[in-house]
């Protein structure tokens, strides 16, 4: 997937951004890489989402999203967006 034109930080700025326009995701938990780590292929993202999303409909519309945003700016998609909920906000 990461062509070797394009760094693994910005494959990973890229899919940091298409994370947080997904409704439900709060923000990208910061650790290794700002909470996204790339190796070859494979995208982890470490989130936080809002308090009562449905964490799996979440996960999956992160997947989904991440991977189209990907493909559009690299022209790859990836093989595998996994997604890590490291936190749930308190309700507002």
């Amino acid at each position: 997937m990461v062509d070797a034109v394009i760094s693994p930080d910005v494959v990973a700025r890229y899919a940091a951004d298409a994370a947080r326009e997904v409704e439900g995701v709060t923000g990208v938990v910061e650790g290794v890489r700002k909470g996204i780590r790339v190796e070859g292929e494979e995208i982890e993202l470490h989130l936080s989402v809002g308090w009562g999303v449905s964490i799996p409909d979440v996960g999956a519309a992160v997947q989904e999203h991440v991977a189209a945003y990907l493909q559009r700016m690299t022209d790859a998609r990836p093989a595998a967006v996994n997604v890590v909920v490291e936190e749930i906000d308190g309700p507002a």
